[in-house]
């Protein structure tokens, strides 16, 4: 059976694509302006929620609109319009912004449902291709998505026009992130469970081991003492402590190799004749992000974790790290 090949045009095809759909974007950008504003000012001092609608394509952007204003500290959901007259108007209260989404201007399952949000109280916000549409007259404000022509070669499948109104979208969800102070720890609240959240959340409390599992020992502890101190503990070190249990040196299997380059008698040594003094540390309350950093600029492996005075309270390794998927 023959495999079916793509056609000559392909290649070119996809490029005119990528081409339309970027100069739809670009247009955007002088349609910024004081209906953007208007649009800003009514999420902003919304008491309610903002609820965002849309049918068929328009729906599937408004759902990545309303996750996205949602995780960026606007609170938002998707409501689809033709649920929304068979019970689910309900959700949408007086204090709430509803953001209909629509090319044309002229959905019939969005229309049906403008006169009851408007009598209800609520604040209408339209992104569609056509100024002069139902939707975008009855809108509070209108904002213009016009696209010159869609990506398809037929001109008809929803393409460059979608793209724009994701665009248009996310234009409004960062200016309302700027507007209302959002930052990147408030972001990783609000994503607990993804790679920007751990970094931003997990602190070297959470990942260091602490009590027994941390190996440590004295100045005249001799090398074979430590080596099996350092063989238990299992991340490649052993904090050096002073009897007040402040860190005074570290060794770790590097010392070991340089030693025995050196051809020492490592029986005869004490962990004092080859200890690395002064060590670099790091405190239970900072960020384990940031003792990836220091690991990753001094190329070392583990680090002691101290309090404030200096006493030993933990240790980590890169391999804590990983485990802890803050890498």
């Amino acid at each position: 059976m023959s495999q079916i090949q793509p056609s000559s045009n392909a290649l070119n095809l996809a490029r005119r694509v990528l081409r339309i759909e970027a100069e739809a974007v670009l247009a955007l950008i002088d349609r910024i302006d004081s209906d953007f504003l208007q649009a800003l000012r009514l999420i902003l001092n919304c008491r309610g929620r903002v609820v965002v609608s849309g049918m068929g394509k328009s729906g599937h952007v408004g759902r990545k609109i309303a996750s996205t204003l949602a995780s960026t500290g606007t609170p938002a959901y998707f409501v689809h319009p033709a649920e929304a007259s068979h019970g689910d108007l309900g959700m949408i209260t007086r204090d709430d912004v509803l953001i209909a989404l629509s090319n044309s201007g002229e959905s019939a399952e969005l229309l049906m449902i403008v006169p009851i949000i408007k009598r209800q109280g609520a604040k209408l916000i339209s992104l569609t291709g056509n100024a002069q549409s139902t939707l975008a007259i009855e809108a509070d404000v209108h904002l213009d998505a016009a696209v010159k022509q869609e990506a398809c070669p037929l001109n008809l499948a929803p393409t460059a026009s979608t793209t724009a109104v994701l665009a248009l979208g996310d234009a409004l969800a960062v200016a309302l992130l700027d507007s209302r102070g959002f930052g990147a720890e408030d972001f990783a609240r609000s994503h607990p469970g993804g790679s920007l959240g751990r970094r931003l959340l997990t602190h070297v409390r959470d990942v260091m081991r602490v009590g027994r599992a941390v190996p440590e020992v004295v100045p005249a502890t001799t090398l074979p003492d430590a080596i099996l101190e350092m063989s238990r503990g299992g991340i490649g070190m052993t904090a050096v402590v002073s009897p007040e249990h402040r860190v005074i040196g570290i060794v770790t299997d590097g010392d070991l190799r340089r030693a025995f380059a050196r051809n020492l008698d490592l029986r005869a040594l004490t962990v004092s004749d080859i200890m690395g003094r002064e060590p670099r540390a790091i405190g239970p309350e900072r960020l384990a992000v940031e003792a990836v950093e220091m690991m990753e600029q001094h190329r070392i492996n583990q680090l002691p974790v101290v309090d404030e005075t200096g006493m030993l309270v933990g240790a980590l390794n890169m391999h804590d790290l990983f485990k802890a998927k803050v890498i």
